[in-house]
Order: C-alpha cells, then structure tokens, then sequence
C-alpha cells in the first residue's frame, strides 16, 4: 500500500528520491515542486471531459470513464516511470492529494515500486511555500543605483562562501525596462513563487544571507508581501559608483541588442522620460552613441531609486564609495566591513 506522509517528511524524502506530479501540463506549467517530473494520468482535454461528467452525472460516470481514457497507457506509465528511477521508489502527488495520486501510486504498487503520496496534495505544498515568506530570515541588501554591477558583487560574494540568492536570475529579468532582453521566458508567479522557496530552503538561516535591492515586481514576477517588507527593513550595503563606471558597465552590458530593441525599451518608458529625453536617447541609438542613451536613462532611474532609498530608515543604510567597478575590491570592502560589525 502506498504511505502517504505530511509536507515536511515529502519533502525529505524529496532529497534521494523523485517526485513525480500526476496533474496536467497546464497544471505543471503554471507551477509545480521544484525538480518535479511530470507523468499526468489525464491530458488537459480528458481533465476537462471528466470534469464536466462529474458536475453533470455524478462520480461513478466520471470515475468509468476515467479507466477508460488511461485503460490504454498504463504500460506507458511504467515504461516512464522506470526511465525516471529504476530503484522504484517514488513521491506522487496530485492536486489535493486525492483520486489521481492514489490512482497512480496503485499502479505503481501493482507493479512492484514503493510510493509515498503527499498529505493534501500540491495544495498543501503552495500553503507552505507562502507560509514561508512570513517566516523571519537573515537577510542583507546589496543596494546601488542602476549600473552599479550588484549582480557581479552578488556572484563574487557566493564565490567567497557567503549565502545569496539571486532574484533577477529566477525571475528570468533585471528590473528595468530593459531587463528582459538576453532572458529566457518568466516563469508564472506562482512558479516563481516555488522557485524562491526552493531556494530559501537550501540555505543556513542562521547565517546571512545576501539579496539584490529589488523593485516590488520583477519583470512580471512579484516579490511575495512577507519577504518584501523583511526586505524593506533590512540592513542595506549601498554602493556609490561613479557614474563613468556605471554608464561604462551598462554600454558594455547592452551594446550586444539591436538597435529595435533598445529602442523599444527607451519606448516603454517614454513617458517617464519625458518626449525630449525621449527623442534624444532614441536619436542616441540611431547614431550607435549608447553612452549618451545609457546617461539619459539613467536620469530616470536614478531618480526613481532614490525616492525608494529615501524611504527606507537612514540609520539602516550603510554606503560604500568606489571610482571603478572592481566585482573583487567591492566584495573585500563589503566582507570587512561584516567581519568588523
């Protein structure tokens, strides 16, 4: 028989086993466990088919004609099952922790493979994922204007034992306008959502842990209102770069695109700039002049980060000047301020 077993030991068990979720690729899609594999009992048409005959004759119809849309691939769920782990031991789970899971954790059982099932289902995983955002955590913000390179000093950190996690590479953007140019498609929210928990799970909450002054939303993807206001209220490492060295980075960081989508980019935040800034930064980048361009949009970002710095507690805010983006003599300042406070 299949044991079923509560999120936390789910989750354990999670670590040497894999985990296989049974709802549909829609479901999939719009958000799963992390590292999950997808093996659904139904398509997204035969869910809606049986849905509909559940509302309108009952259970027992539904339930017939649910054997007689997988009656024919069961031998492809264990054909699959074994490419995904010959050992035979597997975690399933569906929406609620019902019909689908016990479905398929029978089958699997039939066949000789040992199966948890989680209590509750995906439903009760999404609980705790947004529970965990409330939880306190150790966090620090890297802050700095745009251009400042805080994702190269974040890498650099990692790269000297401390604990960070990267928001603008899960959330597939950088935060501005021009942010998703070179990034994969954003995931749904709540994918994201899965993704930052994951995340949060594998680090020592005893130890600090650094994170990229962000905007509320990312691209598409929102910050989740617990971990927002931890964020807000955090200590804050600013680092002042010149501005040569900011504009030199960006130049360097966006003069890969073309010419259309810098220019769209500019579009998307004509308003803000105003239509003079705007027509000289597009006329900038007609001219191959992104330096020109860069220095114009900044005249907007930097405004509107400061009017997000200048609500945070000033006591809380701790500010490093640099000439030159050096991602190495950043971090050695950073750490040996940390090693001294």
């Amino acid at each position: 028989m299949p044991t079923p077993v509560h999120i936390n030991e789910f989750l354990k068990l999670s670590e040497t086993h894999p985990i296989i979720d049974v709802r549909t690729s829609a479901e999939f899609e719009q958000g799963h466990i992390p590292g999950a594999v997808n093996l659904p009992l139904f398509t997204n048409e035969e869910r809606k088919i049986i849905g509909t005959i559940y509302k309108q004759e009952g259970k027992q119809p539904a339930v017939l004609k649910g054997l007689e849309l997988v009656g024919s691939k069961l031998h492809e769920f264990i054909i699959e099952a074994n490419k995904i782990n010959n050992l035979g031991i597997f975690l399933l789970h569906c929406w609620r922790g019902g019909m689908r899971s016990a479905s398929m954790a029978w089958l699997f059982e039939v066949y000789g493979f040992k199966c948890f099932t989680l209590k509750g289902g995906y439903k009760n995983f999404r609980r705790n994922v947004l529970d965990s955002f409330n939880e306190q955590k150790n966090i620090v913000i890297l802050g700095g204007r745009t251009g400042s390179g805080k994702t190269l000093v974040l890498q650099e950190l990692s790269k000297q034992g401390e604990q960070i996690i990267d928001l603008e590479k899960l959330a597939h953007h950088k935060g501005s306008s021009f942010g998703a140019l070179g990034e994969e498609k954003q995931l749904s929210q709540e994918q994201f959502e899965n993704e930052l928990w994951y995340q949060f799970s594998k680090i020592d909450i005893q130890k600090q842990c650094w994170l990229e002054d962000e905007s509320r939303k990312i691209g598409r993807n929102v910050l989740p209102d617990g971990l927002w206001e931890q964020m807000r209220n955090a200590k804050v490492m600013f680092l002042d770069l010149a501005i040569e060295a900011r504009v030199n980075y960006l130049v360097n960081e966006y003069g890969k695109f073309t010419r259309a989508e810098l220019t769209a980019a500019i579009d998307r935040i004509s308003r803000r700039l105003g239509g003079l800034n705007t027509k000289l930064a597009l006329e900038a980048i007609v001219n191959g002049d992104l330096k020109t361009a860069c220095e114009i949009s900044l005249s907007y970002y930097d405004k509107t980060y400061g009017y997000g710095m200048s609500q945070r507690e000033k006591e809380k805010i701790v500010f490093f000047s640099f000439d030159k983006l050096n991602e190495s003599e950043i971090t050695n300042e950073l750490l040996k301020w940390k090693k001294l406070n």
